[in-house]
């Protein structure tokens, strides 16, 4: 009877068992990030992993011994979240391995790639001052696929007809125009984001992010962006993507559930940025103060991230080399750079760099301060010591001023007005740590459109591409300034300085990337952009020579960029008068110089008394 007893109770307690074994959910896998891996880099991987209750297992990596090995798991705040330090040995063999999840008798296989780096990977080269940079918006440049306009995976779909929502530009749009950035003379293009921004209006700008690892399915796949890459360096362009760490989308996958409570800044109500990021180098600055402007929302569908928690920053760190080895870029532009919490961003940039020590990161620091734009070029001499390791930064001063400088074109002299505002901002360059990394443009996608500031004046056109193409720095142009494009409508905000490219859509009733149909002012100034931007391209004194600038005050601003062997002489003449080249005031370097080529036209120039019409350029090359 005993004996029967213990025999049930046996049965029973296995019955039990089995029940909650069964009782257990299935073991689900969502989200593995980064998507692969490399043998061979420097960089240790750590893999978020996103599953129900997956806190609650066990992982390994199989085959064990072959060199890559589990070395750590970290729970996070949510049980649908682990951290799995995962390390790979330099003779581990490139090829898929297996992620089993075991939680008790259940078990759940994932392929895992670890792949062989590409060779010279680590010595990639990136953009410098030899490189003219083409900024793109996609949604506005060109439709090569109609049919991922809209699609059934994304909230917002295709209305051409509203400036605000998306247009249906794509990467095969951009693939199919190369050769027109090419001929123009750019050697880089850096576009907007391109990763899923799955907002439901406005997302065609791409700085909402849903999905660091996805590009918009309405703009193509990641393997088409990688393609893209490719076709860009067959034609011997650079890549450079548009990464924005500060913030992502309300939509992106996580933001409902969190892997850590602190893995965005929350708030009691809905706190916007002051958008002061003065407050990151002043002395006098309130941490009150500080603390809304990093932790501040951009907007109400951007949520703040906080890199101050270390598993996010080593997963900002991973994602951007996971591109930049993906896909072969060849540089990034950072946007809101001061909005992040500096140091975390500090180390950010350092562990790019030590991935690729050649390679570029430009920030957007947008402000009129030069001492505090200076503050965030790695390298600067801060008094608080402290170093981003932003290698490039966007001269926001000299796109200020050069603006400013095009709507004062007259005679009446007034110190800090006209063509000085450019001296003025060239004179303060002694305090950047690295004028080389110095990017300069005229205009963004955030910017009015440079041919309405310009009012639609050629010749005012052709003062700032000069400018763009003869100073110091890495010049940016944004796409159609070569063509004058102008705002639909400017009072109406950003989408309408986001023209589209005409040409770029079936059914246009002209198309600009063919040269052919140009006309008038439009012709006159993209070939003379056209002409500046091919000529910069072999000219090293433009790209690593010295300046030498005199001060005028008559609306004039002419320098020298000089070298050993070379010279170009750049006059600006942007009064309502004829001028004449005082040569004898630039003695000091012109006295050694003869004869020399104008740039524009080909001709020759003998120094002597050459005059300058209203509101125009004379660019000349000597050799020594």
């Amino acid at each position: 009877m005993i004996m029967k007893r213990l025999l049930t109770l046996a049965l029973f307690s296995i019955a039990l068992c089995f029940a909650a074994e069964a009782a257990k959910p299935r073991i689900s896998v969502n989200h593995v990030e980064p998507l692969s891996w490399w043998v061979g880099m420097n960089t240790e991987l750590q893999l978020l992993i996103n599953g129900d209750a997956i806190s609650e297992c066990d992982v390994e990596i199989l085959p064990a011994g072959a060199g890559v090995e589990v070395t750590a798991i970290h729970k996070a705040d949510s049980p649908n979240y682990i951290f799995v330090d995962v390390a790979i040995s330099d003779d581990a063999k490139a090829g898929d391995y297996t992620l089993r999840f075991t939680n008790g008798k259940r078990k759940y296989d994932y392929t895992y790639t670890i792949a062989e780096r590409c060779e010279g990977s680590r010595e990639r080269e990136s953009f410098t001052t030899a490189d003219f940079v083409y900024l793109i918006m996609p949604d506005r440049f060109a439709n090569g696929n109609p049919n991922n306009d809209s699609t059934d995976d994304t909230v917002e779909k295709a209305d051409r007809k509203n400036p605000g929502r998306r247009h249906g530009g794509d990467l095969e749009g951009m693939i199919s125009h190369l050769d027109y950035i090419a001929d123009l003379g750019a050697t880089a293009i850096w576009s907007t984001p391109l990763l899923l921004d799955d907002e439901n209006g406005a997302s065609y700008h791409g700085y909402s992010c849903s999905d660091y690892y996805r590009i918009d399915p309405r703009y193509g796949s990641n393997e088409l962006f990688k393609t893209y890459v490719e076709e860009c360096h067959k034609k011997g362009l650079k890549v450079i993507m548009d990464i924005v760490p500060n913030h992502s989308s309300t939509s992106h996958w996580w933001y409902n559930d969190q892997p850590f409570k602190d893995w965005t800044h929350q708030w009691d109500k809905y706190t916007q940025s002051n958008w002061t990021f003065s407050t990151n180098m002043d002395f006098n600055a309130s941490k009150a103060d500080l603390y809304q402007m990093e932790s501040g929302w951009f907007d109400s569908s951007m949520a703040d991230m906080n890199l101050d928690n270390p598993y996010l920053l080593r997963y900002f760190q991973q994602w951007a080399i996971w591109w930049i080895e993906y896909s072969g870029l060849d540089g990034f532009r950072v946007d809101t750079y001061p909005y992040n919490e500096k140091m975390p961003m500090s180390e950010w940039c350092a562990a790019v760099m030590a991935e690729y020590p050649n390679f570029n990161i430009v920030g957007e620091v947008w402000t009129s301060s030069i001492p505090q734009l200076a503050y965030w070029q790695g390298g600067n001499y801060n008094k608080d010591g402290f170093n981003s390791h932003l290698k490039s930064i966007m001269d926001f001063p000299l796109h200020d001023a050069i603006r400013a400088a095009m709507t004062e074109s007259g005679d009446k002299f007034d110190w800090g007005k006209g063509m000085t505002r450019v001296y003025d901002v060239v004179s303060h360059d002694f305090v950047y740590h690295d004028l080389s990394n110095m990017m300069i443009m005229v205009a963004n996608h955030d910017t009015d459109r440079i041919a309405d500031v310009c009012e639609g004046d050629a010749r005012k056109m052709k003062i700032v591409t000069t400018l763009l193409c003869t100073m110091r720095g890495m010049p940016q142009m944004l796409y159609g300034d070569e063509l004058m494009f102008r705002s639909t409508d400017r009072r109406r905000g950003h989408p309408t300085l986001r023209v589209d490219f005409p040409g770029g859509w079936e059914g246009d009733a002209v198309n600009l990337f063919d040269r052919n149909e140009h006309e008038g002012d439009q012709k006159e100034v993209f070939d003379f952009t056209r002409t500046l931007m091919n000529w910069r391209k072999s000219k090293e004194v433009i790209h690593t020579g010295k300046t030498l600038h005199f001060i005028d005050r008559d609306n004039t601003y002419a320098y020298f960029r000089y070298n050993d062997t070379d010279v170009v002489f750049v006059y600006i003449n942007n009064s309502a008068s004829e001028r004449t080249v005082p040569w004898g005031r630039y003695a000091e370097i012109s006295e050694s110089l003869s004869e020399g080529r104008n740039v524009i036209t080909g001709e020759r120039v003998v120094m002597d008394n050459i005059k300058v019409e209203p509101i125009s350029v004379l660019v000349v090359e000597f050799s020594r």
